[in-house]
């Protein structure tokens, strides 16, 4: 088990500055999100049990779940995230302002699920102007977390301050709380890793302990963390479980959605770090063929742009 005593101090250094990444990984984080996405939405709110029960083990894009989705159709993990992505670029950055605006008018536009904390801080926000929320200990989702890797992509390579200030402009609109700030940041930080091709086990060792070390709720052991929950410390443990005990994309989303619970957020935080681990060509083919087209196409592009904003450019 992580243990703050038995840690050896981590500061989360960044990447050289020319550390270009790695062909094929920033595409296979944002297209391994939305599959990861696509897959969990259907056993959403389910206990591991009734997964078994119902599918044996859930291994397909079917859609249906309690949002009677369609094969292959993502939730607000991904829909957020492509709305982060293109203020993103239209700023020229993370900036807090374009961040909200960009969130207000995607709740507007009615998306298939909104969390209640995202929808209660967008609504506070429509009210004062200030895309800041209050700090609430209350907070502590993981719904800042979801949406976090077109800050990871655009902040590639660029100073630790500068990347930990993109993180919170954007988390802060809706989860203002240390606890999904440190989620937030630590996946920023191990996509960075996995991006430049740093050893996968390494990383997540490094970052668990960094994580862990600054904040002993996220502690976890072998015991698996099964039904978790949207709670953002329960949703890391999953992830970091699923990750570290396996070897492969496939294996990895399988391990971590058939958890249950709010299993379309943690598969599509999951299948970021496995698609930045393994690349496109790690995602089964037969998951990229029933994703949602359209989306499939925007995550790729989003990919490449944000990338290219941090002065990375990856081969298409």
């Amino acid at each position: 088990m992580f243990r703050p005593g038995d840690l050896i101090a981590h500061r989360l250094t960044v990447l050289p500055e020319k550390a270009a990444p790695l062909p094929g990984k920033a595409a296979g984080a944002y297209l391994g999100l939305a599959v990861g996405d696509a897959l969990g939405a259907t056993v959403e709110f389910l206990t591991p049990n009734e997964i078994r029960h119902q599918y044996g083990v859930h291994r397909d894009l079917t859609g249906g779940g309690w949002l009677r989705l369609k094969a292959g159709q993502v939730t607000d993990d991904t829909t957020m995230s492509l709305a982060l992505g293109r203020a993103i670029l239209a700023a020229g950055g993370v900036r807090a302002q374009a961040a909200a605006d960009a969130f207000d008018a995607w709740m507007r536009a009615r998306p298939v699920d909104v969390g209640n904390t995202v929808r209660r801080n967008l609504i506070r926000f429509r009210g004062t102007g200030n895309p800041q929320a209050t700090v609430c200990e209350h907070d502590a989702g993981n719904g800042a977390a979801m949406r976090v890797l077109p800050v990871a992509l655009a902040c590639y390579g660029q100073p630790e301050e500068k990347i930990i200030a993109a993180s919170r402009a954007q988390a802060h609109v809706t989860h203002h709380n240390a606890l999904s700030d440190a989620a937030c940041e630590t996946l920023v930080f191990v996509v960075h890793d996995l991006l430049a091709g740093r050893d996968a086990a390494d990383a997540f060792q490094r970052r668990a302990e960094a994580l862990v070390g600054a904040y002993p709720a996220f502690a976890f052991d072998k015991k698996r963390r099964e039904n978790p929950s949207g709670y953002v410390v329960e949703t890391m443990q999953a992830v970091f479980q699923g990750s570290v005990s396996t070897s492969s994309f496939e294996d990895c989303l399988l391990d971590v959605v058939n958890r249950g619970g709010d299993a379309d957020t943690t598969g599509a935080i999951a299948g970021m770090l496995a698609g930045a681990r393994y690349g496109v060509e790690g995602i089964p083919r037969r998951w990229l063929r029933a994703l949602d087209g359209k989306i499939a196409a925007q995550c790729s592009e989003q990919a490449h742009a944000l990338l290219a904003l941090a002065g990375f450019g990856e081969p298409a």
